[in-house]
């Protein structure tokens, strides 16, 4: 086993529990893995996997990641530096959220919220495929369910290495479910539709991966009109993965029940919000939407005595 300490700075303010909760959203996930102060996670780079250790130096004002890399081969300085770069993008590092935090002051009573939060970054997905296969699992299921159905995505068809204590899969990458028969992934619980669309979806991003990459230039609206054309991706999916995938903080994806619940309860609305209610609500942060999303959650989790 081959191992390299490395030291990664964050823009602060930072804190590492609660951007890995709102990137993991549940205990039960096996992906995301937190424990005993460390996130943990499984990258794959040149078809190795790499385990990945990050635990926060410093204090939420002057932050530094201490980050432990292990993998069977020797770590490359080209690894290495694909590491740091994921980890940078997943967690947010380098994203300034003074602006957002001083709106926020202002707008009651997301203001209270943000207090009780301070350092959260905006986490995202490591790929856009991730993000979007999130979104097929957990479609008109409890956010329990569709992590459930993720870990078992993973571990049978992520790759897999002991860290840990434990053997953790990496995320399956479209190369690893391509091919995959739809039969097999039904067997892991997803309808014969997801299984459908998830394949699919695969197959999309190994045929047209250059024009997928170049979403990420083109507007939102632009963005939601592509995705929404792929099999079992919808208004909701196409959002999610906007905030989630691509790191777009101006979007809150109003189709969330689980967020318009929240939104309901921190507004005291008597009535869950409509799509343009709860667009309504959320542009009063504008052009940080998703900040309140991640937040919300947050105190969901809290109130389950996650974090």
């Amino acid at each position: 086993m081959k191992q390299r300490k490395l030291s990664l700075p964050a823009v602060a303010p930072f804190r590492l529990d609660y951007t890995a909760w709102a990137l993991r959203r549940r205990n039960t996930n096996l992906i995301d893995r937190w424990e005993g102060g460390r996130y943990f996670r499984v990258l794959v780079f040149d078809n190795q996997p790499v385990g990945v250790v990050v635990v926060q130096e410093g204090t939420s004002h002057e932050p530094n990641l201490g980050v432990t890399l292990q993998c069977q081969k020797a770590i490359t300085t080209q690894t290495a530096e694909n590491s740091l770069s994921a980890i940078r993008k997943m967690l947010g590092l380098a994203i300034d959220l003074r602006p957002f935090c001083r709106l926020a002051a202002e707008t009651a009573p997301l203001g209270e919220l943000v207090d009780q939060f301070f350092g959260v970054k905006p986490p995202r997905f490591p790929s856009l495929f991730e993000a979007l296969v999130n979104s097929i699992a957990c479609q008109q299921l409890t956010l329990d369910v569709g992590i459930l159905l993720i870990n078992r995505l993973a571990e049978r068809f992520g790759l897999g290495f002991a860290m840990g204590g434990a053997v953790q899969h990496a995320f399956p990458r479209p190369e690893d479910l391509e091919n995959a028969a739809e039969a097999d992934i039904k067997k892991l619980g997803y309808s014969a539709r997801k299984a459908q669309a998830i394949k699919e979806l695969a197959q999309t991003f190994v045929q047209r991966n250059d024009e997928l990459i170049g979403l990420e230039k083109t507007t939102n609206e632009e963005i939601v009109g592509y995705l929404t054309t792929l099999r079992g991706i919808g208004r909701w999916s196409a959002e999610y993965a906007l905030l989630r995938g691509l790191g777009r903080l101006d979007i809150f994806p109003g189709d969330d029940v689980g967020a318009r619940n929240n939104l309901r309860r921190l507004f005291h609305l008597s009535d869950n919000p409509d799509y343009a209610e709860m667009n309504r609500l959320t542009s009063r942060g504008h052009p940080y939407e998703g900040m309140a999303y991640f937040h919300l959650l947050l105190e969901k989790l809290r109130g389950k005595g996650m974090v």
